[in-house]
């Protein structure tokens, strides 16, 4: 990669930092106060890719094996959202109170904008430094359909009246993690064996 393509990349994953760390704050804030499974889980998705983005930053110049290494921590980071949600539905199993629907959709579709913008900071990097820019393109996209169903749920929810949309919605967002920490542990697994060698 060279100069240009690397501050251009850098100022891309900063803004992508910035604005996951921002929308975290108020999707955290609305998911506690109406008590929603899908929200919690989006908002701790949104405060790993903060987590995600400002490692990138700081391991963009290292060597392959070290890029390699931090990738591999990256996929451990992209479960923690997964294991949060998890732990989130059971306790709402308990009550299955649905949360406030239009504050739902509304906020969901709040996430959906900050994920597509940067989505589209990131797309064209998405090849470059493999697992790293590999795992800040993913969470984005990812993030992107799960504040769809988000939305959707919310508008289910209004008319069911029911907690089980979010709760799905909470539970399917912890699954696409799961996958995308497992794309992401490859691809750094491949990185290292490619160091090695």
């Amino acid at each position: 990669m060279n100069l240009t393509s690397d501050l251009a990349l850098r100022r891309a994953i900063r803004w992508v930092a910035i604005l996951n760390m921002a929308y975290f704050g108020i999707e955290f804030m609305v998911a506690v106060a109406i008590g929603s499974v899908s929200l919690f889980a989006d908002s701790i998705d949104f405060l790993e890719d903060t987590s995600i983005n400002l490692l990138i930053l700081l391991a963009l110049g290292w060597s392959a094996r070290r890029r390699a290494r931090v990738g591999q921590v990256l996929a451990g980071l992209i479960m923690v959202p997964g294991i949060a949600t998890l732990w989130t539905a059971w306790q709402k199993f308990t009550t299955l109170v649905p949360p406030e629907a239009i504050s739902l959709s509304l906020t969901g579709a709040g996430a959906f904008t900050v994920n597509l913008i940067s989505a589209f900071l990131l797309v064209r990097y998405r090849h470059h430094a493999s697992s790293l820019t590999k795992a800040a393109f993913l969470s984005a996209r990812n993030d992107v359909f799960a504040n769809v169903a988000i939305v959707g749920a919310g508008l289910v929810t209004a008319y069911t009246l029911s907690a089980w949309p979010d709760l799905i919605v909470g539970l399917s967002i912890a699954a696409v993690n799961i996958g995308a920490a497992r794309e992401v542990w490859m691809a750094s697994k491949k990185e290292h064996l490619e160091a090695e060698a």
